[in-house]
Formats: structure tokens, sequence, C-alpha cells
């Protein structure tokens, strides 16, 4: 999902994602049927395992009776119940779902168990969310999934790991189209290496298409955002001594940049040089910022 202030950049055509694929053996995908200029085409739910007893990866948005009704003919066509069901983040994209499936699908979900990665800031809920563990490991007939925290899109963000395909569900870490937002670029680099060191065969995301060059596709993400970091220092050192808004960044990193656009560069701008004050290469004075 994306946040007032963000773009999300879309690199190519993409193709369509029918609502409902079986993409492998262990995994069928239900398009969360809520398309949107921040969601894509919708939210891609993963229902993973080969047995009655199954996993859910994230349940798209609330009020989406679409949504539930495709849900409900896999799991009746298939004679699945959920055992799990897993929450990625806390974006209602992802968690908005829930309550719909827990009421209108109980029979497909008397037992089911729900999972998220716990969150500072989260809000009282009347669902029983238990809390996911860094590098905690499940298992489904034909599925054996391991958690990994992947914190920089949101601070409670989640991927998981199906070791049968050697495949990563990335959630919004990584998209099927164009690039990804974050709270905390610092985190969300070194989330991005901790996924690259996996060297996952394949990458099933939350929005977009499923990513089968997932080792170039990572690479191109953190040589986008390095790129980008290179500009900014490259600015401030040749102004030595000067101190920049975000603003006199993007008007020199950015140039001929739109108006419209401006704002949601400066966005960026400003999580890079967060970046780059965790790591001791700017100072922030009167909330502009200066080369160290």
């Amino acid at each position: 999902m994306i946040f007032k202030g963000t773009t999300r950049l879309i690199t190519t055509m993409a193709s369509v994602i029918p609502v409902v694929t079986k993409l492998s053996p262990q995994v069928t995908r239900v398009l969360g049927c809520n398309p949107g200029s921040m969601t894509l085409q919708g939210t891609n739910t993963y229902i993973i395992g080969t047995g009655r007893q199954r996993i859910l990866i994230d349940t798209g948005d609330a009020g989406v009776p679409e949504y539930i009704n495709h849900l409900r003919n896999v799991l009746q066509d298939g004679n699945i119940d959920l055992a799990h069901i897993f929450i990625s983040h806390w974006h209602h994209d992802h968690i908005g779902g829930l309550a719909d499936i827990l009421e209108e699908l109980k029979e497909f979900t008397e037992n089911c168990l729900v999972w998220k990665y716990p969150r500072i800031e989260e809000a009282n809920t009347d669902m029983n969310i238990r809390a996911l563990r860094d590098g905690e490991e499940f298992s489904v007939e034909g599925a054996t999934v391991k958690v990994w925290h992947t914190p920089g899109h949101t601070t409670d963000h989640v991927i998981f790991q199906l070791r049968e395909e050697n495949a990563v569900f990335s959630a919004d870490c990584i998209l099927g189209e164009g690039t990804a937002v974050f709270e905390d670029l610092h985190d969300y680099m070194k989330s991005l290496q901790l996924i690259l060191d996996k060297k996952p065969d394949v990458i099933y995301p939350g929005h977009g298409n499923v990513i089968y060059d997932p080792i170039e596709r990572i690479e191109y993400y953190v040589a986008h955002r390095v790129q980008r970091e290179q500009q900014i220092l490259e600015a401030l050192s040749h102004s030595s001594g000067q101190l920049f808004s975000e603003e006199d960044l993007v008007r020199l990193i950015y140039k001929g940049l739109s108006e419209k656009l401006a704002k949601a560069a400066a966005y960026n701008v400003s999580h890079h040089l967060e970046k780059l004050l965790k790591e001791k290469k700017v100072q922030k004075i009167s909330e502009k910022w200066i080369y160290k």
C-alpha cells in the first residue's frame, strides 16, 4: 500500500492477474479484488499447502464480497480448511479482510489460528491474533513456511519463506511492478539484503505478478536506492557548509520534475537523509541538512 506523499512507479505494462490462479502444486493465489492506485490490480492473497489443512497469507481489504466469494469457492472446491492465517503487516489492504473471512467463512476457519508480527502502535482488537516470531517455522501438508522479520516498509513487516519451492512471499517489501515504498529506508535496505541472502528461486509479491528473476529484481531495488543516495551525497558535498531542505535537494537532483511529483520526491529524499543520518554521513541542523 502507498500513503500520501508517495508514488508507486509502474515501469512496464502489467499482464492481467486472474482472480484465482494455481501457481504451483503448493500455492494458489486469490486476488483481493481491490484494485487502485495504491494496490495496483489488487492485493495478492495466497493459499499454501497440498492437504486439507492449509495456510492463508494476507486477507485483502474489508468489505469486498467478491473476494470472499472467490476465496469460498477455492476452499469449497478443494475441500480445504484454514489451519493458519498469516498477516504480513498492518496495512488495511493486507489485514482488512480478516474479520470478514472469520465471520463469512466460519465453516472453513473453525479451528484457524491468526498470526501477525507485533507492532508497538497496534490498536486493540476483538480478534485473537497471536504473535509471530522471527525465524519461527510452521508446517502443513506439502508446505513448510519460515517467518522472517523484514522491517522498513512498516515496523511489523514480515516475509514468508516456503522451503519446498525455495520461494519467498514478499508482501510489500518487493512488488511485482515498480518499486516499493517504506517508512524507514535504513531498515528497508537491510531487509532487502536479508531476502537477497536467501537466494530465492521465485518471489510471490503482495501486489503484481510473480517474480521469476528474484535476484535481478532485488539487485535493481538496491541499485535504485544506492544511486539516489549518491546523488544526495554529491549535492550536499559540492556545497560544503551550506544547509539544504528536502525541497532544495529535490530541485537539484530531480531536474525538470513537475510540481505535482515534487512532494512525493521530497518524501523519498527525507527517508534517504534519515538513513544517512543514522550512518553519520550527514547532520541535521534546524530541520535542514548538511554534509558531515
